[in-house]
């Protein structure tokens, strides 16, 4: 099996970033019972704390469009390119229109507008890992 192959096949470690108890721990939950590694996070500089004690790194950040915190949305998604550029961010609740508009933030469609299902979040998490092992 190759490098790529291995990469797709690994179950990436998840961090999900939601300030609503709810959706974050059904999530998380969900996420675990498909076999991946989950941190949570309520707020970004929480979610900052734990980027920065990861070991291994984080593969995915799932945050809320509007987590609270020092950056939020596309802002978030951009600092994180620039200082994680190993962790792929998935934006949810991002209003369609505003994710359209900036694109270029997040490979492959930075978004997943609400509601959506368990399920797409893991197409969408597949979809970023099968693309990153295509970029080896």
């Amino acid at each position: 099996m190759s490098e790529a192959e291995s990469l797709v096949e690994e179950r990436p470690r998840i961090l999900v970033l939601d300030a609503d108890i709810v959706v974050r721990h059904v999530l998380a939950e969900y996420l675990r019972t498909c076999g991946y590694q989950v941190a949570e996070a309520a707020s970004v500089d929480e979610a900052f704390d734990l980027l920065g004690d990861a070991r291994p790194p984080f593969d995915v950040m799932l945050a809320d469009f509007a987590a609270p915190g020092r950056l939020a949305g596309f802002a978030l998604a951009a600092f994180m390119r620039e200082h994680h550029p190993g962790v792929e961010v998935i934006l949810a609740g991002t209003p369609l229109k505003a994710a359209n508009e900036a694109a270029g933030l997040c490979d492959d469609g930075p978004h997943l507008t609400r509601p959506y299902e368990p399920q797409s979040v893991i197409a969408r998490i597949k979809q970023l890992m099968a693309a990153r092992a295509r970029n080896l």
